[in-house]
């Protein structure tokens, strides 16, 4: 296979492309061919009916056996590079002066009427100051502080589910739960909350997936959420003893005097990154313990199990499915040539279960020894700032969960997000068992 031919100028050719886009139909998927029966330069795992429908697994297992690093050269986001082994997408993830996350984390191109200018997807120098402003929120201290008030939220939220009947897990637990942590991170009006949950949807969802009728209207609603969080900005403008998002950027000599589409990316991306990732792990845990009952059984015995469970289910799901790079030098790798220009795609979704570091990797086991040794996460100067923030809130739920009930039932069809970049769950039917 030839490496690619051409050396984009992103800033030109792909900030702003019209791709074509079939909007997202259930009637409408493309027809689903087994990757094996496929020749290996027509796969393309960027398809989000593949991740729709749960079918792109084959797609990375036949990559990782036979092209560890696979170029795409049409797609509906232009032509690209996949790194599926674990090792190769460590290897890049912590490589930043090689690989560059400018101009977008993601396969899909940057919107050119509302560019999203935010620090993960930005270099040194501007990268770490930008983080570092905002760091504090997640600190072992704030931390220590979060954890009672995530406990009483959680307990309350499952104390209000009802026993015996059918409702949609997604809505009453993951969205309800993420939701009122990320109020808090960003002391936002509580009863405004949902407009949270709305804002992370529409910035990862487009005309396609059904999640916004329009580019215009996404637009739109970007901009809702960028004069919404504006008030509150001027609001804590000299809190220095603030200790949310808004007071942190509002004061950091860094970040105080943002242009407005740069406070809109950094806003979106804390929001998205304190929703999807919480939200798609506690759909996926439920998911996994029907599909796995044996666990479910291990956890009921001994709750000491949560822990590496919350790790395991990171893991297995893998709530984002990838991060993209610029190639900044011509490389080598498996015995092709990426060159300067050229997207890499790390699929995350593909190192979590790669037989070479996981036994058994489409199994959930949660007693596996490495389970915390996952790429969801990310690795190196762009590693996922709230995991552990994420990571408590699983803990809890689910403590608290075995505290009140039997079991969840899984009671009818799941329904996946349309998107190849979240990894996740949109309706998810279960009733509860009482203890």
């Amino acid at each position: 296979m030839a490496a690619v031919s051409e050396k984009f100028d992103y800033d030109q050719d792909y900030i702003g492309a019209e791709f074509d886009y079939p909007r997202y139909s259930k009637d409408n998927l493309e027809p689903y061919v087994d990757p094996y029966e496929l020749p290996l330069d027509e796969l393309n795992p960027a398809s989000p009916s593949l991740f729709f429908r749960n079918l792109h697994w084959r797609h990375f297992k036949r990559l990782r056996e036979e092209a560890p690093l696979h170029y795409t050269a049409q797609s509906m986001h232009g032509p690209y590079w996949s790194v599926t082994r674990y090792r190769d997408v460590k290897a890049i993830d912590m490589d930043h002066k090689t690989f560059s996350s400018y101009p977008a984390i993601t396969v899909a191109e940057p919107d050119g009427d509302l560019p999203l200018p935010m620090f993960i997807a930005m270099d040194q120098p501007q990268h770490g100051p930008q983080r570092r402003a905002v760091s504090p929120v997640v600190g072992p201290r704030n931390l220590a502080a979060l954890e009672p008030i995530i406990r009483e939220r959680a307990g309350a939220i499952l104390d209000g589910l009802p026993v015996g009947e059918t409702f949609n897990w997604v809505d009453k637990v993951s969205i309800e739960q993420t939701t009122q942590m990320l109020a808090t991170l960003f002391d936002f009006p509580f009863e405004d909350r949902y407009k949270l949950t709305r804002w992370s949807d529409v910035t990862t969802g487009s005309p396609e997936s059904g999640v916004v009728e329009s580019r215009e209207a996404r637009r739109l609603e970007l901009i809702e959420c960028r004069e919404y969080f504006d008030r509150l900005w001027q609001q804590r403008i000299g809190n220095t003893e603030g200790n949310d998002l808004i007071s942190l950027l509002a004061n950091d000599p860094v970040t105080q005097d943002m242009p407005p589409d740069q406070f809109l990316g950094n806003l979106v991306l804390l929001i998205v990154g304190g929703n999807d990732t919480t939200r798609n792990s506690l759909s996926a845990s439920v998911v996994a313990l029907n599909q796995f009952p044996q666990q479910f059984d291990k956890l009921r015995a001994n709750s000491g199990l949560v822990g590496n469970m919350v790790s395991e289910v990171i893991r297995w799901q893998t709530p984002l499915s990838h991060m993209r790079r610029r190639a900044l030098r011509d490389v080598e790798m498996h015995g092709k040539t990426i060159r300067e220009g050229d997207k890499v795609i790390m699929w995350y979704v593909s190192g979590n279960r790669d037989s070479e570091v996981f036994e058994n990797p489409d199994d959930f086991d949660i007693e596996r020894g490495n389970a915390r040794s996952h790429v969801s996460f990310g690795f190196g100067i762009h590693r996922c700032m709230g995991n552990r923030v994420g990571e408590m809130q699983l803990r809890i739920v689910w403590e608290e969960f075995l505290k009140r009930f039997r079991n969840v039932e899984i009671v009818g069809d799941v329904e996946r997000v349309y998107s190849d970049f979240v990894h996740g769950y949109k309706t998810l039917p279960v009733r509860l068992h009482a203890r």
